[in-house]
Protein backbone atom coordinates (compact mmCIF):
# COMPACT_ATOMS: atom_id res chain seq x y z
CA UNK A 1 0.00 0.00 0.00
CA UNK A 2 1.39 3.38 -1.00
CA UNK A 3 1.51 5.82 1.88
CA UNK A 4 2.42 9.47 1.52
CA UNK A 5 3.99 11.56 4.24
CA UNK A 6 2.63 15.08 4.45
CA UNK A 7 4.81 17.96 5.58
CA UNK A 8 3.28 20.66 7.80
CA UNK A 9 1.97 23.00 5.06
CA UNK A 10 -0.03 20.14 3.52
CA UNK A 11 -1.32 19.03 6.94
CA UNK A 12 -2.43 22.61 7.58
CA UNK A 13 -4.19 22.71 4.22
CA UNK A 14 -5.85 19.31 4.65
CA UNK A 15 -7.03 19.95 8.20
CA UNK A 16 -7.73 23.68 8.06
CA UNK A 17 -5.73 24.11 11.27
CA UNK A 18 -2.85 26.45 12.00
CA UNK A 19 0.62 25.24 12.97
CA UNK A 20 0.12 26.22 16.61
CA UNK A 21 -3.26 24.46 16.79
CA UNK A 22 -1.80 21.26 15.34
CA UNK A 23 0.97 21.22 17.93
CA UNK A 24 -1.51 22.11 20.70
CA UNK A 25 -3.67 19.16 19.66
CA UNK A 26 -0.61 16.90 19.73
CA UNK A 27 -0.03 17.86 23.39
CA UNK A 28 -3.74 17.29 24.08
CA UNK A 29 -3.61 13.84 22.47
CA UNK A 30 -5.97 14.94 19.68
CA UNK A 31 -3.44 14.66 16.84
CA UNK A 32 -0.69 12.13 16.11
CA UNK A 33 2.94 12.98 16.77
CA UNK A 34 5.00 13.70 13.68
CA UNK A 35 7.31 11.16 12.08
CA UNK A 36 10.98 12.14 11.97
CA UNK A 37 12.20 12.42 8.39
CA UNK A 38 15.63 13.78 9.17
CA UNK A 39 17.50 15.93 11.64
CA UNK A 40 15.22 18.92 11.07
CA UNK A 41 12.26 17.55 9.14
CA UNK A 42 9.01 15.93 10.25
CA UNK A 43 5.80 14.82 8.58
CA UNK A 44 2.58 12.93 9.14
CA UNK A 45 1.32 9.84 7.31
CA UNK A 46 -1.50 10.85 4.98
CA UNK A 47 -3.69 8.01 6.26
CA UNK A 48 -3.49 9.38 9.81
CA UNK A 49 -4.40 12.90 8.69
CA UNK A 50 -7.37 11.50 6.75
CA UNK A 51 -8.52 9.35 9.69
CA UNK A 52 -8.44 12.26 12.15
CA UNK A 53 -10.23 14.55 9.68
CA UNK A 54 -12.89 11.88 9.08
CA UNK A 55 -13.42 11.50 12.84
CA UNK A 56 -13.90 15.28 13.21
CA UNK A 57 -16.31 15.36 10.28
CA UNK A 58 -18.26 12.45 11.81
CA UNK A 59 -18.66 14.47 15.00
CA UNK A 60 -16.59 12.21 17.22
CA UNK A 61 -15.90 13.48 20.74
CA UNK A 62 -12.45 14.48 21.92
CA UNK A 63 -12.25 11.26 23.96
CA UNK A 64 -13.07 9.17 20.88
CA UNK A 65 -10.43 11.05 18.88
CA UNK A 66 -7.85 10.48 21.64
CA UNK A 67 -8.59 6.77 21.39
CA UNK A 68 -8.20 6.92 17.60
CA UNK A 69 -4.89 8.79 17.91
CA UNK A 70 -3.59 6.18 20.38
CA UNK A 71 -4.56 3.39 17.96
CA UNK A 72 -2.91 5.15 15.01
CA UNK A 73 0.33 5.65 16.91
CA UNK A 74 0.28 2.04 18.14
CA UNK A 75 -0.21 0.85 14.55
CA UNK A 76 3.01 2.64 13.58
CA UNK A 77 4.96 0.40 15.93
CA UNK A 78 3.35 -2.74 14.52
CA UNK A 79 4.70 -2.07 11.01
CA UNK A 80 7.97 -3.79 10.26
Amino acid sequence: MLQTIYRLPVVQSESGLSRSTIYLRITQGLWTKPVLLGARAVGWPSTEVAAINAARIAGKSDDEIRTLVAKLELARKAVE
